[in-house]
């Protein structure tokens, strides 16, 4: 079953409350840690988190207003917003990211059905309707919750959610056949991370 716009403000809620759970209580020991991404720290994976935030702010705002808002003003932008995470502390991190999603949880709510169906364009040049950004902001939240590495796997998200990512990932990757297996372990092996798939190939990371 497709998922429905309903569904999408959903997962955004839930993958944000999710991640922010499995986040809560780091030490400056565990944010210095690696997450489960090859080369970030919890710090860096954080920061990454929060600045999506920012940025999915700016395609909110760019729907409430009409006013051309992309999500980074550059690749260079993103980076750095991503680098900015080692460099704070955890209790800057914590609060940033705390901010972050609330603010854009606000700007979401504060969007009329009209705003909601206006044209925006994604950091890869897409152009979608603003009802786009929650969906994306589940998957930032829900599969990051997960590369912290703080407890929380695949099998702990939704199903629902789980199969609309399967369908976006596999269309995304252009892949009509996915191997059999248990719904999180195809979504992991999708998503190009740890999963228990025998004999399933490498596909590299995604997200």
């Amino acid at each position: 079953m497709a998922r429905t716009f309903a569904d999408a403000v959903r997962w955004a809620r839930e993958g944000t409350r999710l991640f922010l759970d499995a986040a809560g209580g780091l030490t400056e020991a565990e944010y210095d840690a690696p997450c489960l991404l090859p080369g970030w720290s919890r710090k860096h994976l954080v920061a990454h988190v929060a600045a999506n935030a920012d940025a999915l702010g700016n395609l909110v705002h760019w729907a409430a207003t009409g006013e051309e808002t992309p999500m980074y003003a550059s690749a260079e932008e993103r980076a750095a917003g991503i680098e900015r995470g080692p460099r704070m502390s955890g209790a800057e991190l914590t609060g940033w990211l705390a901010r972050s999603c609330t603010e854009l949880r606000t700007a979401m709510d504060a969007l009329t059905e009209r705003q909601w169906r206006a044209e925006v364009v994604t950091a890869q040049g897409r152009t979608v309707p603003a009802t786009e950004v929650p969906w994306m902001r589940s998957r930032e939240t829900f599969v990051h919750a997960v590369d912290l590495d703080r407890g929380v796997s695949f099998a702990d998200l939704p199903g629902g959610f789980l199969d609309a990512l399967v369908t976006d990932i596999a269309a995304k990757r252009g892949l009509d056949a996915l191997p059999d297996g248990p719904l999180p372990e195809v979504a992991a092996w999708l998503a190009g991370r740890p999963h228990a798939l025998a004999g399933a190939p490498d596909l590299g990371p995604w997200l």
